[in-house]
Order: C-alpha cells, then structure tokens, then sequence
C-alpha cells in the first residue's frame, strides 16, 4: 500500500508486485498518505486532511468509507499499527509541540508518551510494547537522535549513535 499524487491529488493504492495489478483505495480532493497495514491485513490507518487538517483514519482493504479515529486537538500524522493489533502509535502535533502517542483501533484511549521541540516518525518493536522515534533538539544545529519510550511513557531513554539519525525501524525477532 502507497501514496500516489496525480494531478494534484494524494490517493492510497495497493499494488500487486507479482501481477503488477494496482487498485486504488481512496478517492478524495484529500491528501491520503502514510499507510500502515493492521496486522491481520484486513485494514489500513493512514494519515489524511480531508477534515481541514492532518487526522488518522482506518478504513477496510475492501474499500469503502474511511472512519476517523483522531478525536483531539491538533494535527496527527504518521500513524503505525501495533503488531499486536491492539494500538496504534501516531505523532501529534499541538501547541508547538510534538509528541508521540498511542490510541486504541477505534480512536479511544489516546495517551501522549512524549513531548518535545520535535518528536517523529513512531515504529513498534516486535512484542507491541516499545516504541522507537527520532526526536531534533530545537535551532540551525539541532542534533537529530534515535529515542525509545516504552507504552507506559516512563522509561524514555536515548538510543547511542555516532551522529544523527532519524526514521528507525525494528526487525523482527530473531
């Protein structure tokens, strides 16, 4: 599943990479983008602004309509599904911060984990309980650096690295 602009619109499409069948899910004026499957595969969460700003909506991979789940103030984006199926992680964007945070499938139970200059970019580790980010301290020269917190938004610990990173992303388990 991808994000694809034609004509100045943002739509989702799946692509069969065996067959080279591609189909599209979404049909809006909205730009679609960020897709993240649910671990069953049956759904997709995605970031869309089709209600006048970024918010994070599900929607069947059958097709159909696309249910916002994002109920608070301010701009979400970058939405991933839990391997567990349980939550999914987001960044948020509200009153000059950003944060990473949680919500459960239908949109309840929305915890903000952390807050800062600039916090993005969530992915899961393999057990459903940690997640991983990238956060950049504020100004021209802000150190760009790998952050874990786990769901309980207490245990956030920098993760060492030679210079700046960004964009992690967790492998399976061994």
């Amino acid at each position: 599943v991808y994000s694809l602009s034609i004509d100045g619109r943002t739509d989702l499409f799946m692509l069969n990479v065996a067959s080279g069948q591609r189909w599209q899910l979404t049909q809006t004026d909205a730009i679609d983008t960020a897709p993240s499957f649910s671990p069953d595969g049956s759904q997709i969460v995605f970031e869309s602004d089709r209600s006048g700003n970024s918010q994070v909506y599900t929607m069947s991979l059958q097709g159909g309509v696309a249910y916002r789940i994002s109920q608070g103030q301010g701009r979400y984006s970058t939405p991933v599904w839990s391997p567990r199926g349980d939550m999914i992680a987001f960044t948020k964007q509200r009153g000059g911060k950003f944060h990473i945070g949680v919500m459960r499938p239908d949109g309840s139970g929305e915890r903000l984990l952390t807050e800062s200059f600039l916090d993005e970019a969530p992915t899961w580790s393999p057990n459903g309980r940690v997640l991983m980010f990238f956060r950049q301290e504020p100004g021209a020269k802000g150190r760009t650096r790998l952050y874990s917190v786990d769901l309980t938004g207490y245990n956030l610990r920098e993760i060492v690295t030679p210079g700046d990173a960004s964009d992690p992303a967790w492998g399976p388990l061994q």
